[in-house]
């Protein structure tokens, strides 16, 4: 509260933290205007409003048909869980979850943008209605598979190596029930809309890549989510909330360095694309002190470092996340990233080259949207998780040196943003939220203090904690669409803040002009089940490759022999 009592606004907060000298991170929202649009003047006494969500006999139907079909639906995330298949290989993943909506009445076509494993599926009754849009992922994670409900890490697959042991692919990030739960969403709305004879087109659009953030970004800018009224999406979480805080923006970038190979034991002469690598590693971690805002986030991973150690490595790689609060504030890190990479291969000799190989903004939040969703959220309650669901969260919770406490059994209240914004996670989705009204959720399908993309994640992505909290999110997800059908009002008002948010901002694609997403080429036997040809029009294939050509290092003129 201020000195007169009046509560502050967040742009007022912002405008005091700055004066004091923060960051011009803080200030960024005056000037920024991709931050200026996730900004907000509610008062920092906010009180959720309610009434919003209305019971209906349509909204009954909905709740009633993802109740009915419960054990189909959790055999779809149990499926899709057993697959574990990286980005941009989901070939029976996304097949599944296809199937799921065909039956249920959708026509599906593969091939979206241009991905394989990328499909619509487009659901319409009567005309005149609103185009509601929803979100299924299906990918994996490296590195994280786990057994099922096991409360220790015990990988389901072992990679045998005794030099470079690993695990296997695993939904460590619940994608499984994330694709599983708007899924059936999306069919619990199709059906309502046929019962009770409401107008309205649902389209569900089968993302590949999220974990790469490749999938929608892409299909953005090829126009693929244009036309739609409103987009819902949900993401597997730790707590069971919704609200309108924005995300960080992000660019991957991936440096290749190319040296000279040459036998270890004879190094003279050779350049090491590993030093380059390794010095690149170690300058970019001094950005940390006088150039990372507390907005921003600086990640790497040396994916390529070489096979043997006698064996000086002539081609090395590392890939980083640059992530800040908008577009432009990470195009200024990332100009310093890729200095340092030139620094780094100036030092040791090499060349270097970098590739975007993604780029997506920061999330437009909705208030309206939020409030609606928190409001039906409320009424519905909290996953209904059993007493096998908390003790495995117990024992998960134990096994990580965390409190015991459990699931997250309740819903959280709806709460203004920090006023300050303090960075985060990125997401695909942010660049549909500055062309459609987006509202995002979250559901408790990992233990209260856990972290999303890690082995316990994967032990209750398809058990008791997962299966509870993506029936519950299929609830809240397919409550709001309804009421967005038959409350046209509650939809009028989320299109009219949106229109005001994005007034002063024009989305282009953070994506370089010339872009072509990577792609893996698909089985032939999958490439005929969904009628698709490869390649696609929009990629080179085959790729360019990349071969050093550079040539040894020289030490200068011989010494003339001593006498």
């Amino acid at each position: 509260m201020s000195a007169n009592g009046q509560a502050l606004s967040r742009r007022r907060i912002m405008q005091l933290l700055g004066a004091a000298g923060v960051t011009t991170a803080v200030m960024a929202a005056e000037t920024d205007p991709a931050m200026a649009a996730s900004a907000d003047d509610t008062p920092s006494a906010y009180q959720a409003p309610t009434g919003l969500a209305q019971d209906s006999p349509a909204k009954t139907t909905a709740l009633d048909w993802i109740k009915g079909n419960s054990g189909r639906i959790t055999a779809l995330n149990s499926e899709i869980w057993e697959n574990a298949e990286l980005s941009l290989r989901e070939w029976n993943s996304s097949l599944a979850e296809a199937g799921f909506l065909e039956k249920a009445g959708f026509d599906v076509e593969f091939g979206t943008a241009g991905f394989p494993t990328a499909f619509t599926a487009t659901f319409s009754y009567g005309s005149g209605g609103p185009v509601l849009g929803f979100s299924g992922e299906y990918d994996a994670l490296p590195g994280l598979s786990q057994h099922k409900g096991v409360g220790h890490h015990d990988p389901r697959e072992y990679v045998h190596d005794p030099f470079a042991p690993s695990y296997g692919p695993g939904h460590g990030c619940g994608h499984s029930a994330l694709g599983t739960a708007a899924a059936a969403a999306a069919a619990a709305v199709a059906q309502t809309a046929r019962k009770h004879r409401l107008p309205v087109t649902v389209k569900f659009f089968g993302s590949t890549a999220e974990e790469a953030l490749i999938g929608k970004t892409y299909a953005v800018s090829k126009g693929v989510y244009e036309g739609l009224d409103a987009f819902l999406d949900w993401h597997p979480s730790t707590s069971n909330a919704t609200g309108w805080g924005s995300s960080t923006a992000m660019t991957a970038v991936t440096f290749t360095f190319l040296g000279v190979a040459g036998h270890g034991g004879t190094p003279l002469g050779n350049k090491s694309a590993l030093d380059a690598a390794v010095m690149m590693a170690t300058m970019s971690e001094f950005l940390r002190e006088e150039n990372l805002a507390p907005s921003g986030r600086l990640h790497w991973v040396i994916n390529n470092g070489g096979d043997i150690p006698n064996v000086t490595p002539e081609i090395a790689e590392i890939s980083y996340y640059v992530r800040e609060g908008s577009p432009a504030r990470v195009q200024v890190l990332l100009d310093k990233v890729i200095a340092v990479s030139e620094a780094a291969a100036k030092a040791s000799q090499t060349k270097v080259r970098h590739r975007i190989t993604s780029a997506c903004w920061n999330q437009l939040p909705s208030k309206a949207f939020a409030e609606l969703m928190h409001d039906n959220m409320r009424q519905i309650g909290p996953p209904e998780y059993s007493d096998e669901a908390h003790q495995l969260a117990k024992e998960l919770q134990e096994s990580l040196g965390l409190p015991q406490k459990g699931m997250h059994a309740e819903v959280a209240a709806l709460t203004a943003p920090n006023p300050v914004f303090m960075g985060g996670g990125s997401t695909d989705v942010a660049d549909i939220s500055w062309n459609v009204p987006t509202v995002s959720m979250g559901a408790a399908l990992a233990p209260i203090g856990t972290k999303m993309h890690t082995w316990s994640t994967a032990s209750c992505a398809a058990a008791a904690p997962g299966q509870a909290a993506l029936l519950a999110a299929a609830r809240y997800l397919a409550a709001t669409a309804v009421d967005l059908i038959t409350q046209p009002e509650r939809l009028k008002a989320i299109k009219a803040e949106f229109t005001e948010r994005t007034k002063d901002v024009e989305w282009k694609t953070s994506l370089p002009d010339g872009y072509e997403p990577p792609m893996y080429e698909p089985p032939q036997w999958f490439l005929k089940k969904t009628g698709q040809s490869w390649p696609p029009d929009n990629i080179t294939w085959p790729p360019k490759r990349v071969v050093s050509q550079e040539k040894f290092s020289s030490l200068g003129p011989e010494l003339a022999p001593q006498t």
